[in-house]
Parts: C-alpha cells; sequence; structure tokens
C-alpha cells in the first residue's frame, strides 16, 4: 500500500495499491469530504495510472489544488519511488 501525505486539502493521506497491470486498486482518502472522496475512489478504481495522473493534474480549488490533483501529484510520487527500488 502506498501512502502520501496530501498538502492544502481536507484530506489529510491518501492510500492505494497498484497492480501488476499498472492499474489503481483500493484507493482512500483520510479525512476531507467523505461523499466526493469516495466518489473519486470509486471513479478511479481500475484505472491505469497514467491516465489518471494526466486526468487529474492541475484539478483546483482552496489553496491552488484539489484532493484530485493531490492525488494526481501522489501517482507521480509513487512512480518515482520505483526508480529509487
Amino acid at each position: 500500500m502506498f501512502t502520501y501525505s496530501t498538502k492544502g486539502t481536507c484530506s489529510r493521506q491518501i492510500l492505494f495499491n497498484v497492480d501488476a497491470d499498472n492499474k489503481l486498486r483500493g484507493v482512500r482518502f483520510i479525512g476531507g469530504c467523505g461523499g466526493n472522496l469516495q466518489g473519486i475512489a470509486r471513479l478511479v478504481e481500475g484505472k491505469e495510472i497514467n491516465e489518471v495522473e494526466t486526468l487529474l493534474a492541475g484539478i483546483k480549488c482552496k489553496n491552488n489544488t484539489s484532493c484530485p490533483d493531490q492525488l494526481s501529484k501522489a501517482i507521480t510520487e509513487y512512480k518515482l519511488s520505483l526508480q529509487t527500488e
């Protein structure tokens, strides 16, 4: 399970797995607006990480970011973590 600490949003963390086919599994947001974040998690379930990263990048809410934007950043950080293994 990859864990990302968000910056500038009501949610505090995003947790997710990536399967062997590079698809998101088990996305969970900790904190924030429960209904909206459950909706985002369900919509991205089983989607390819590069597609989700591109689709959600740059969505703005408060503080010039949003929970979807933070998920995009979490995926970027996840991919960078693979390069250092």
